[in-house]
Parts: C-alpha cells; structure tokens; sequence
C-alpha cells in the first residue's frame, strides 16, 4: 500500500480507516486493494477434530423446537417506560426478502411465534466467506 500526498510518503505500512480517511479528505492519492485467498475451503463439521468424536450432539438442522423446561425468563420493565418511537432502518430489497424467507422458515417450524408487542430489535445481515447473506 502506498500513499502520495501532502507530507506523506507510506510504503508497505497500514493505516488506520481514521488515518485513511484524513489523508483522502487533505487530497492524497490512495489505492484500495482487497486481497482474499481464492483457495481457503469453509471448514465442515467434520473436519473438526473434537466435534468428530460427539457428531451426533451436532445437528445440521433442529427437528423442533426444544421441550420447555422449568426455566422462566423475562426482562421486568419499569412502569412507566414507553417504547422508543423510530422508524425501522431501510433494508435492501435482497436483505428484506432474506429477512422474510428466514422468519417464514422459523414460523414453519415452530420456533418463534408471531408478537405484537411495541418493542422491537434491529436486524443485522452480515455476508459469509461465499458472499450470500
């Protein structure tokens, strides 16, 4: 990586996104270079060795949702707390029909139930090593 610019001469170094970003504001010419290794193969179940001798604890897939237990969880709110009000964050068109695809297939399968409570979280996609969400 090299930068050219006022007073800055770097040759092989990092820099930090904050350092990058003020060099590129002061006029200096930048290269962006991704590098990826074409060859590196996603790890498989089975070619993990302690995971191999209790393969049967790991399933590809549930068949159901797990049997309730004695356990009984719930975040307690204070009274007087009302949800905060925003507009949900703007999705891709790929990102909401991932999102639905995932929540019908949950749905389906028992493993989450429709709410209707005020409260909501945001949804996070982050893309896997063969670029699908």
């Amino acid at each position: 990586m090299s930068w050219e610019g006022w007073n800055y001469v770097l040759k092989g170094q990092l820099v930090t996104c904050l350092k990058a970003r003020k060099m590129i504001s002061k006029g200096c010419i930048y290269h962006l270079i991704r590098v990826r290794d074409i060859d590196f193969e996603i790890p498989t179940l089975e070619s993990v060795p302690i995971v191999n001798e209790f393969l049967k604890v790991f399933l590809d897939d549930l068949p159901s949702i797990p049997i309730e237990k004695e356990i009984d969880f719930g975040i307690d709110l204070l009274p007087d707390r009302q949800p905060i009000c925003i507009s949900p964050y703007r999705m891709a068109l790929i990102e909401l029909k991932e999102l639905k695809d995932q929540l019908k297939d949950l749905l389906d399968k028992g493993f989450i139930r429709p709410s209707i409570s005020p409260w909501g979280d945001p949804v996070l996609f982050v893309r896997k090593t063969d670029e699908s969400l």
